[in-house]
């Protein structure tokens, strides 16, 4: 069900991006206005697991090192059929975790050391194969996808944005044009219209990481649990993070923040732990 709605919601993307583009900028307008964003998000595909452990001072760490974290990862890698993802841990005491790399070869695993310290063996588990089903559910390409096409969305605003303020564009007779006054608000409209889509395709991968890591660990009550607890935690210790890396968490770093909460990447939390014990575990 939830791979049908992303499918359904890049659909609606991509007919916004064909939409706004024949409407403000004709065939020209919207190739240029996706060319440049799928440049842009092509580099990000490639190197933003460095951008991002960068950003959070994550170090990789050896089986040596870290000995019982490395074998957690890769039996339940074993398990989930993935090759083992190499392991980061993040100073600082917010329980958190994510995934990122481009494919199954080149996965990263980070978790914070806080995460090491409130969770049980099993509730680290759940979120490690959570991370894991991310990955195997290619989910940082799907990611990608959509961010180049609600990126050249929103060139597509501001080329239109410009095009009002000097005077361009159609006119208010033309034939199929709405005027200045229609290119106005179809260019504030859609980018907000865009980002919200986008949202809802992350919070549909989330629901789908959940299942996929309940399963693969054999205890949906145990990732619950460290839910309950990540969440807890996130609101009595806040996370200095950067609201574009949001989306990657397991869960939103944002949370407490009143502004950054309306447009959360991230379903309810009571929403995802009910969910998750509703499932029956797996022996």
């Amino acid at each position: 069900m939830n791979s049908l709605k992303t499918a359904v919601l890049l659909g609606l993307l991509t007919g916004l991006l064909v939409l706004i583009g024949g409407y403000l900028g004709g065939q020209n307008g919207m190739f240029i206005a996706f060319i440049f964003a799928m440049g842009m998000n092509f580099f990000s595909y490639w190197f933003s697991d460095k951008i991002v452990l960068r950003m959070y001072q994550a170090q990789e760490v050896t089986p040596q090192q870290a000995p019982e974290l490395h074998r957690m990862v890769q039996d339940l890698a074993m398990k989930a059929g993935l090759p083992m993802p190499r392991v980061y841990i993040i100073p600082g005491d917010t329980p958190n975790a994510f995934a990122t790399g481009r494919n199954e070869k080149h996965a990263v695993v980070a978790v914070t050391e806080g995460i090491m310290r409130i969770l049980s063996r099993e509730e680290l588990e759940g979120v490690i194969s959570h991370e894991l089903t991310h990955i195997k559910n290619r989910d940082i390409l799907i990611g990608s996808i959509a961010a180049t096409i609600a990126g050249a969305i929103t060139m597509l605003a501001n080329m239109a944005q410009w095009a009002a303020i000097f005077g361009g564009g159609r006119g208010d007779d033309d034939e199929g044009g709405g005027g200045m006054i229609g290119m106005l608000f179809m260019a504030i409209l859609a980018p907000f219209a865009a980002m919200l889509i986008q949202m809802a395709i992350s919070r549909s991968r989330e629901y789908m990481a959940d299942e996929g890591g309940a399963k693969v660990s054999g205890k949906p009550w145990a990732l619950a649990g460290a839910l309950e607890k990540l969440q807890a935690a996130s609101q009595a210790i806040p996370m200095n993070a950067n609201p574009s890396t949001a989306h990657m968490f397991i869960v939103n770093p944002l949370t407490g923040r009143s502004f950054a909460s309306l447009f959360s990447t991230h379903p309810p939390i009571e929403e995802r732990i009910a969910r998750l014990r509703s499932m029956k575990p797996r022996m």
